[in-house]
């Protein structure tokens, strides 16, 4: 049986583990192999994009699989039917690359984490208010990078920022370093030619750098 996360444990583990997987594939079997390799890095966080054939059945399998092992969301979700359909897959916290407060609003009915995107500050602030848990910047890669988020966190200290787009293993420390909560990262982790082979082993090796990474920036900052 699916043991339900509370939204404070929720929220504690973003800030604890600073790192979402985006898991953006091409099939179910991509995607399972995605999730044990995350699981093996000790990341126990994992992102599923609604663009995945058969989203909602994978996520209804991971969280029937996995239970509260792992912290499920639902990615790339663009209006209030997919948010709910989503939640109602097992997903607890809910990721996209524009800001809806009818998504928002459908996430905060059922109590999971609601992360909207943004760009601009006026975004920003938007989300928020609407009752954004975190809110996304996509793409930051080429709004500034860590710059930004800098920038961002000047003028709006209490807001939970998680950049997303093109975050390497070089840059997800400085993600940090600059004022971020958690870093979304793909490819970085879930390497291509792994999933394709089902290598369960190189996707792990790939997070536990990441989580090195973010942890030793954290612990720097006296954040760990």
């Amino acid at each position: 049986m699916t043991i339900s996360w509370t939204k404070e444990k929720a929220l504690a583990l973003f800030r604890k583990i600073s790192i979402v997987p985006v898991v953006r594939v091409a099939s179910s079997e991509e995607a399972f192999c995605a999730v044990e390799g995350i699981m093996g890095a000790g990341i126990a966080t994992v992102e599923i994009t609604m663009t995945i054939p058969k989203a909602l059945q994978i996520m209804e399998n991971v969280s029937e699989r996995f239970g509260d092992k792992i912290l499920l969301g639902a990615g790339t979700v663009l209006d209030a039917a997919t948010c709910r359909a989503a939640l109602l897959a097992g997903a607890e916290f809910i990721v996209s690359p524009i800001f809806d407060s009818r998504v928002v609003e459908m996430t905060r009915r059922y109590s999971k984490i609601s992360i909207p995107g943004t760009l601009t500050p006026t975004e920003v602030v938007t989300a928020w208010a609407a009752g954004a848990d975190l809110v996304k910047i996509f793409h930051c890669g080429l709004a500034g990078g860590p710059k930004y988020i800098r920038a961002l966190k000047g003028p709006f200290p209490q807001i939970d920022f998680l950049p997303t787009g093109g975050i390497n293993l070089d840059l997800a420390p400085e993600y940090i370093r600059a004022g971020a909560t958690a870093v979304g990262v793909g490819e970085g982790i879930l390497d291509a030619d792994a999933l394709r082979k089902g290598n369960i082993e190189v996707i792990a090796a790939n997070g536990r750098r990441y989580v090195e990474a973010v942890q030793s920036a954290k612990i720097a900052m006296g954040k760990s």
